[in-house]
């Protein structure tokens, strides 16, 4: 796994790809060329500390205006555009979607980083992966398609199908690795026991999930392999802005690692943006080494993380330790009568108590205050939903100190979501 004999030697090289990056983007990127205008790239890449106090940081606010200044890609490109040859677009879950374009050579170092995933959860050219998903403008699991393929995995399709479709071919095909989100993973499951298909005879032995923090929640990712029996569940995190970012530490499930040798990685204060200590919770800032056709420098990507202590890792690595992986996001913690409440918590509580198949989360306005309410979906053969909500109601009594209206609702009501869910509303 570990790519770099020492921190040293993964310092010198960040630094060699720095220097390529800031010439590249200071002499022919109109984005950060002028942001980047009065820094020398020579002096900002005379060393990591030099670039963290010369260079300042990227916001997305930023990348949204210059697309919208610039429609249809905006500005953040450094070579012409008959140089590109993929588009994807962000899922827009905040904010108006943003397209991003791809340099052959830029997909390639984002399918290596992909082969860096696989490679952490033991996936070999011997498995069979099947991807449960529909293949859109959202980056998705597009990279990983091709990075399976490359590394010489049957790779199998699985989108504009039902989920009973889906989970017929997956077993018909004998598939071993399984990609999708968690949300889907779970739905897949429940879908299963309704269809009456045997999990338990699943060739499948490992599931990557991404595109929501799920995967490393301890009671989801317990669910989801209590659905999959035979499966480890890994998770993986990236963005369309950035690429495939981390993978899953095979010595220790629900930490990630941070790819270093294709991202120079901080964790900062969102406030004061100084550094975070090990231990502490920061915001999660990335620049992409390998991505230098639409490159992104010391972006703020409003992940927050808690960055684990610096050296190796029992698994060989020394890159970046995440504990609990991606824990929210800047922008998504609500305030309800003076508790902080964040979505990843609220996830954490309903799958604690379990017996609920899906759930949606309402936000509203009384007077000055914020006021939050639970809709659950049991699962089908739950024998009691009205005790079922006691237990949920006592769970988040004593999970944020705070009464929650919780509301049942009949199997089927709720929305499910094939890629990332959107189960938190505002009205």
């Amino acid at each position: 796994m570990n790519r770099f004999v020492d921190r040293p030697t993964l310092d010198r090289h960040q630094l060699t790809e720095l220097r390529g990056l800031l010439a590249a983007a200071a002499a022919a990127n109109p984005f950060y060329r002028a942001k980047l205008a009065g820094v020398s790239p020579e002096l900002a890449s005379a060393s990591l500390l030099a670039f963290r106090e010369l260079v300042p940081f990227t916001q997305k606010e930023e990348i949204s205006r210059d697309h919208r200044d610039f429609p249809p890609y905006g500005t953040n490109l450094t070579y012409p555009l008959h140089r590109y040859t993929r588009c994807h677009q962000t899922s827009g879950s905040v904010g108006a979607p943003i397209r991003w374009l791809d340099t052959p050579e830029s997909w390639d170092w984002m399918l290596g980083n992909w082969e860096r995933v696989f490679e952490a959860a033991g996936v070999t050219g011997a498995d069979r992966a099947f991807f449960a998903f529909s293949f859109g403008p959202f980056l998705g699991f597009w990279t990983a398609f091709e990075a399976a393929t490359r590394l010489g995995c049957l790779s199998i399709p699985g989108g504009g199908l039902s989920s009973a479709a889906r989970l017929r071919i997956l077993m018909d095909q004998q598939a071993t690795l399984l990609c999708c989100t968690p949300t889907y993973a779970l739905h897949l499951g429940e879908t299963a026991i309704k269809e009456g298909i045997p999990l338990g005879e699943s060739a499948v032995r490992r599931i990557i999930v991404a595109g929501e923090p799920g995967g490393s929640i301890p009671a989801t990712r317990k669910r989801i392999e209590e659905l999959w029996p035979h499966a480890r569940l890994f998770d993986h995190h990236g963005m369309t802005e950035v690429g495939p970012v981390s993978y899953e530490c095979p010595s220790h499930p629900g930490r990630l690692h941070v790819i270093e040798g294709s991202y120079i990685a901080e964790v900062i204060d969102p406030g004061t943006t100084d550094p975070t200590p090990p231990g502490g919770v920061g915001e999660l800032v990335l620049t992409t080494l390998g991505r230098a056709g639409s490159p992104l420098i010391r972006y703020r990507t409003q992940d927050l993380v808690e960055p684990g202590p610096p050296g190796l890792c029992d698994c060989g690595s020394f890159d970046l330790q995440l504990r609990g992986g991606i824990l929210g996001r800047t922008d998504d913690m609500v305030v309800v009568r003076g508790v902080n409440v964040y979505p990843n918590a609220v996830e954490e509580a309903i799958h604690r108590v379990g017996g609920i198949a899906e759930y949606q989360v309402r936000l509203h306005r009384e007077g000055s205050m914020t006021e939050l309410s639970v809709q659950v979906e049991p699962l089908r053969e739950c024998p009691d939903p009205l005790a079922l909500k006691a237990r949920l109601q006592k769970e988040f009594q004593d999970f944020f100190a705070l009464r929650i209206e919780v509301e049942v609702v009949p199997p089927g009501r709720l929305p499910r979501f094939e890629l990332k869910a959107r189960r938190w509303r505002r009205e």
